[in-house]
Order: structure tokens, then sequence, then C-alpha cells
């Protein structure tokens, strides 16, 4: 029921998940609001938080809401995990709420991938959960984000970064100062140093761990600036003739780059952190992108997200 384009994107989605990758989906939300529900099972859920509704109110009033019913039938094993598109907030309480945190957790952390060209996503972790942060959970920030990095994409041995306003490890707030001294000594984990903004997209690190308003901030800039120059050069190959000559020759070579850089085939974030798996969409998703959620969320609970999690935190 959530984001700019459900219920109809999202049902569409989760039809063609079912027959493109062969896993069962199923439809959480008011059926008399779904429309066509493509033969899919529907759980029923009488009410809906909307995309502008405040998260911490709504979870707690709004018992009946298909957030809550879609954390609740992960909890109860009715589900492998929950993909949501719609308010991001509400979508983590709700899996808080109902799936709990994982043992010795001090707060879960949403985990973006971040395209590197000729190669697998980096992952930027907290991309929006908690504006504020201790030196504590930044350190399991940096554990989870590991873990995932091994679970989703096969690294071994991931690299950790921090992300500062300086390589040097004399840069930034006193938070990150006290951050990099912490990641330096800690056990198991392959602490890359610091790194800048500018260093997103050619990251010499798996996994970069900041606090969630910047990490918000720098997944917000980059996603637009990335939008920005498509536009543009579309505008460009569409001036003149000459030029869409020029787009003749040049679009199929970029094409492939620009697939890299898609947001729909990317999957949606990750909540790191609580006893279950939970996939949040970007709210323009449209039907590829819920496939890529569906597949995602299926690869990790099958993969054993949640217990490495658990065992990362742990041993730390």
């Amino acid at each position: 029921m959530g984001g700019d384009f459900a219920p109809s994107e999202i049902v569409a989605g989760a039809r063609q998940a079912v027959d493109e990758l062969g896993i069962p989906v199923v439809l959480v939300g008011p059926p008399e609001r779904l429309g066509a529900d493509h033969g899919l099972e529907v759980l029923p859920a009488s009410e809906v938080i909307e995309m502008d509704d405040d998260p911490g109110p709504s979870v707690r009033r709004k018992k009946d809401a298909s957030l809550l019913r879609a954390a609740e039938a992960v909890r109860d094993g009715r589900a492998l995990a929950m993909v949501s598109a719609g308010n991001t907030g509400a979508a983590m309480a709700s899996a808080l709420l109902r799936m709990g945190r994982l043992r010795s957790v001090v707060r879960p952390a949403i985990a973006t991938p971040i395209p590197q060209l000729g190669s697998h996503p980096a992952v930027l972790l907290d991309a929006g959960a908690n504006a504020e942060c201790s030196a504590p959970m930044l350190v399991q920030f940096a554990q989870m984000g590991a873990a995932y990095a091994t679970a989703r994409y096969g690294v071994a041995e991931p690299r950790v970064a921090l992300l500062s306003i300086g390589e040097e490890k004399s840069k930034g707030t006193p938070l990150v100062k006290e951050v990099h001294a912490l990641l330096a000594q800690t056990a198991g984990l392959r602490f890359a140093g610091n790194v800048e903004g500018r260093d997103l997209l050619s990251l010499p690190a798996d996994v970069v761990v900041t606090d969630g308003f910047t990490g918000n901030v720098a997944l917000k800039t980059l996603e637009g600036s990335l939008r920005f120059f498509m536009d543009t050069l579309l505008e460009v190959f569409a001036a003149d003739e000459e030029a869409k000559r020029a787009a003749e020759v040049m679009l199929p070579r970029l094409a492939p780059l620009a697939a890299e850089f898609d947001p729909d085939g990317i999957g949606g974030a990750m909540l790191l952190g609580v006893d279950g798996v939970c996939v949040i969409s970007h709210g323009s998703s449209r039907a590829r992108a819920v496939v890529s959620a569906v597949r995602v969320a299926h690869d990790v609970a099958v993969g054993g997200l949640v217990g490495a999690l658990g065992r990362a935190v742990a041993a730390g």
C-alpha cells in the first residue's frame, strides 16, 4: 500500500516476482483498495499508514495497519521477509515493534547499496534510521554492514570505511574521531580509514559507516546529482541533428553504465538489526523495483542474514 504508485505497481511487481522468480508473494492491505490482486494471496489489513503520516503515532494508533500486519507475518513465520515502498519511518518502527531487535543491537540501521562501476555495490549505513548516533552505535553499524556485504555480495573480508571530511584520522567531528579510534581497534573488522563524500562512487571500501542524518543527505545528494547528469545528457543528445547522430553511437555504450546506476535494479535498502528481514524500497518504486526488492529479500532470508548479523554483533 506504500509508495507513489501504490497499489497498482506494487501488485504488478509482486505478480512479476512470482512469474519470473518463482518466489511466492503475499499482498498485505485492504482488499477493497487493491483492485486486481492478480491471483495472489491477500492478507487483509483494514488500515494504511500513508506516506505523510507521522511514523511513531501512526504505528501506535493504527493497530491493523498493513505495515504492522506484514511485520507480524514475518515474526510468526508466515513470511520470510517483508518489503515496503511506503513510509520509511513507519516500516522501520513496524519491524522493530513486531519483530524485535536482535540481542545486543543498540539501534537498527538502514543499509543502502551504492553502485560501484565494474564491481559489486558498496553498503552505506546508516542511511536515515538514526539522525543522532553514539560511537558504539556506529561500531555496531560497521559490524552489521560487514556481515551484510558478506551475505549479500559474497565479500569474504569486507573493508570498512568511515565517512568524514578528510582522509586523515584527525579530521571530522569529535564523534567521527572517536569512532575512527574505536574502529581501528575493533577485532574482526578490516578498517580502511576515512573516506570523503567525493569517494562514494569509487570507494576503496565495501562498507561506509556514518550517522543517519549525514548518510541520508549524502544518499539524496548522490541520487539527485546522478539524475540531473542523466537528464542533462539526454537533453544534449536531443539538441540538434548532429547531436542525435552522436547519440546513436554513444547511447548503446552508455546504456550498460546507466543500468548499473538504476535504483530499480538494486532492490532497495535493508533494515539491519531487527530479528527478521525487512527491505525498504524507494518511494517511487514501480513494478521492476518491486521484483528486485523481492529477489533481495528472498536471497538474504534463505541465506541466513539475520543469524549472521546476530553473530557479528555478539562477537563485537
